[in-house]
C-alpha cells in the first residue's frame, strides 16, 4: 500500500466534499447579498452598516469566510502540487499561503465583530 505524504492525512474524497460544501456555502452567502441589493432600493452606508450589524449576517460572514479558507487551502494545495515540483519551495509556498489565509481570517474576524 502507497502511502501519500503530500495529504497530510487527507484523502480525495474528503477533499472533494469540502470542496463541493465550501462552494453550495459560498454560493448561499452569495446569494445573501445579492437578496439585499435587490430588495434595498437604495443602499447607503447607514443601511448597509445596519445589515451588518444584524448576528444572523455576521455569523453567515464569518461562516462564508471559513469556507473560503477551506477552498482556498485545497485549490492552493492542488496547484502547488501540480506545478512545483522541488519539495521545499511547494512546502515553503504552502506555508507562507497558508500563513497568509489565515491573516486574512483574523482581520474578517476583526472586521466583522469589530474587536
Amino acid at each position: 500500500m502507497v502511502n501519500i505524504v503530500a495529504s497530510a492525512g487527507r484523502n480525495g474524497v474528503h477533499d472533494f466534499i469540502l470542496l463541493r460544501a465550501s462552494a453550495i456555502i459560498l454560493v448561499l452567502y452569495t446569494l445573501l447579498l445579492a437578496g439585499f441589493f435587490v430588495v434595498t432600493p437604495t443602499v447607503t452606508f447607514d443601511i448597509w452598516q445596519d445589515f451588518f450589524a444584524c448576528t444572523g449576517v455576521k455569523i453567515a460572514t464569518l461562516l462564508a469566510l471559513a469556507a473560503l479558507l477551506a477552498h482556498a487551502k485545497i485549490g492552493i494545495w492542488q496547484v502547488l502540487s501540480d506545478y512545483i515540483k522541488p519539495p521545499f519551495l511547494r512546502g515553503a509556498l504552502q506555508f507562507f499561503f497558508s500563513v497568509l489565509l489565515l491573516v486574512y481570517v483574523a482581520a474578517g474576524f476583526l472586521i466583522v465583530w469589530g474587536v
